[in-house]
Parts: structure tokens; sequence; C-alpha cells
């Protein structure tokens, strides 16, 4: 820890009898002396028990506001230098507070702050508190830059002290319209956006660590286009439970999709439940109590009946509670249900997450505050995007105003 201790050298007085006020700073092993270029008489300083007892004259109230200015000035220069090396060099610290050396910001790549955020990450997603789907966007955004510096500027890397405006909006224009994954040319503005949102992130993440001083692409301003929420209504989902569906691999994922459908789980989510998960209250009602993966908030859900049915239908025959099977399967099985059901929309597995938290739940009077728990949303404006407002809540609002006016 670094200290600094302020006295004065009374051989060295003038001949008013003002002694000079000296600083001494300490660190680990190392101490230097530096003056502070003020002065007091010996009687002053002890008098005023080194100026830390009430003051009364104007004089000493400068001085002491002095000293203080002067003692912030060599913690904030410390700081600088401690960013660059943990073991600052006292002699350094003397020589930049005199104006004599001028700190330069410790270079760092922006492909070393994108590893150096994933590899952290990655401790989170091995400790089971975020999805690996989450890690793999995160090494993918890596990837892109590197495409992306190597197609507009032919280098495999940059310092991110060099990275200016202009970088960061060739970057975007790049993934949107240039960048070609599996044969396919442009990203979404979606996904586009929160590939520079991850970028962001990683810097972020480096300022907290003290190892980059800004971020480069705070100036980026992207906004995501909100889209209205694709969701079934409640005959279209009495549809699907209600249609003769013979054919035992679809029969299996219209359970799955119904199990979502009556908890709001997300793919991952519902994969990785288990009868751990499942909980009793004291009213001796059923519960899922679990972290969502993408963002690690709690997402606990009452067990509805058909949810309870689907569980116990495939109790102690997998892991988990429900049949495991990968997202793309599952919505490309989904669009045959879709056509022997008579269901003109795109069904997802997603769709199952935006039917709870429209049809099910606030469609039949649950609060957005307690949806919004159940979803384990951090607030009720990600709810909004999700649960969109049903007519039928309308027409029951409505309803009581023409009561009121009757």
């Amino acid at each position: 820890m670094l200290k600094v201790i302020f006295y004065i050298k009374t051989e060295k007085a003038n001949a008013h009898g003002l002694s000079p006020i000296i600083a001494k700073i300490s660190f680990k092993q190392q101490s230097i002396t530096m003056s502070t270029g003020k002065s007091i008489s010996k009687e002053r300083w002890q008098f005023t028990n080194k100026l830390r007892g009430v003051l009364k004259l104007e004089k000493e109230k400068v001085i002491k506001q002095s000293l203080d200015i002067f003692q912030m000035n060599i913690e904030k220069k410390f700081n600088e230098l401690a960013k660059i090396d943990s073991d600052v060099s006292l002699s350094l610290l003397k020589n930049e507070v005199k104006g004599k050396v001028i700190i330069k910001s410790k270079s760092i790549s922006i492909v070393e702050i994108i590893q150096k955020h994933n590899a952290y990450f990655k401790k989170k997603v091995d400790a089971g508190e975020r999805a690996e789907a989450s890690l793999q966007k995160y090494e993918r955004a890596k990837d892109l830059i590197v495409l992306f510096m190597k197609k507009q500027y032919g280098i495999n890397n940059i310092d991110a002290t060099e990275i200016n405006s202009a970088f960061v909006y060739n970057l975007e224009a790049y993934l949107k319209y240039e960048s070609n994954y599996k044969g396919k040319i442009g990203i979404k503005n979606n996904s586009v956006v929160k590939y520079l949102r991850i970028y962001k992130t990683a810097c972020n993440y480096c300022i907290k660590m003290g190892i980059l001083d800004k971020n480069p692409f705070i100036v980026y301003d992207g906004k995501l286009n909100i889209k209205d929420a694709v969701f079934l209504t409640q005959q279209e989902l009495s549809s699907i439970e209600n249609k003769a569906i013979f054919n035992e691999r679809l029969k299996k994922v219209r359970d799955i999709f119904l199990f979502s459908c009556y908890t709001g789980y997300a793919p991952v989510d519902a994969s990785n439940l288990t009868k751990e998960n499942l909980f009793e209250d004291t009213n001796n009602d059923l519960w899922i109590l679990t972290n969502r993966a993408k963002t690690a908030i709690k997402a606990n859900v009452p067990l509805l009946p058909p949810a309870l049915k689907i569980i116990n239908k495939y109790k102690d025959l997998q892991d988990g509670l429900i049949p495991s099977i990968s997202n793309q399967k599952m919505n490309a099985y989904l669009k045959e249900i879709a056509d022997i059901c008579g269901i003109n929309k795109n069904l997802t597995w997603y769709v199952a997450r935006h039917t709870f938290a429209t049809t099910v739940t606030l469609g039949n009077g649950v609060r957005i505050e307690n949806l919004s728990a159940m979803m384990g949303h951090t607030n009720i404006r990600q709810t909004q995007h999700y649960a969109k407002v049903l007519d039928v809540n309308v027409k029951e609002d409505m309803k009581k105003l023409k009561a009121r006016f009757s």
C-alpha cells in the first residue's frame, strides 16, 4: 500500500523561521522524498498537530488544502502506473509527478481483449452459470472481427487505442452486407447489433480488470428492431394438444413443445431440467426452480397440470424431466406439426415461450410483474417485448369501463 507522510525539515529553515514541508512516499521496500513547495514555522506545525487539528489561520488552511491536492496527485499518478506494472517504481513516480515522464497506456489488441473476456466467460460456463451457446457466440464474434480486419485493412489484429468510429461503423457495414457464413452473405440487423455489443462487453471487462483505459466501441449506438413475438392463440394451442398424431417422433416433439408452452422455459433451460429442479412448497404445490442459462437469473415457475402430465409421462425414461432433442431438429419437426394442425405460423421452440407469456399467463389474468419473475427477466420492459397485450385483456378492461358508465 502506498503511504504519504508529511514532515518539516527544521535544519533548512529560512531567515523568517519557516521550514520546508517534505513528503515521504513509501511503497513496499521503496521510499522517496519530495518537496511540496510549502513551508511553515516549527511552532505552528507542532501546535496544529502537523496541520491535522482545527485550523483557524487562513494561511494554514490554504497550506493544508495544497498538501491534500499534492497527495491526491501522487495517488492518481501511482494508480496510472500500477495499471501498467503493479511493481511501481517510486523514482518513476517522482519523475511523472514532476512532469518528466509521459505515461503511455499499456498496449493491448482487440483480439487479446476478446480472448481475455472469453476465457473468463468460459469459467462461468464450466461452473454451470452461463450457457455454452453464449460462449459460442462470443467465439464467433472474435472470428468475425478477424475476418473483417483481413478484408478491410489487410491485417490480423489492431491495438485497441487505434480503433476509431470509422473502424466501428465499417465493421457494422461489413457484418451487415459482406460477411459470409456457410454460404450466406450478410447478417441481419439484430444479430449485428448483438455482435457489436459483445465487443463492447469484452472491452468493459478489460476496463474493470485495469488493462484498458477506455472503450473504443462506446461510440456505437445501433438499435435492435423490436418485432412482435410470434405466439399461439388458445384455439391454436388447443388444436395442437388435441390433434390425433400417430407418428411417435412427432408425438414426442409435441410433448416437449407443450411443456415449454406451460412453463415458459427457453430451449436450453427446458433441456437442462432434471428432477432436482422440482420443489414442493408448504401448500403441496409443485414448482420448477432454476436459473436461466442465458442470464443466470432465477426463473421459478409453478407446475401447471398439463406440464406435470408430460413430466409423469416421461418419468425415469431419461436424465431430464423431458426428452432431449436439438433445437435445430425440434424446429424442423415443429414445421410438420404446424402443417398437420393447419397453423399458418413459423412454429419454433421459442414460440412456446411466447405462448406462455401471452395466451397461458397474461391471457388468463396473471400480472406482468409475476410473469417477468417466472420468465427470469431483469426488468418488465423485457417482458413487454415477449408478452404482447391480447385483445381479450383489452375487452375485459373495456367491459369494466362500460359498466362504470352505464
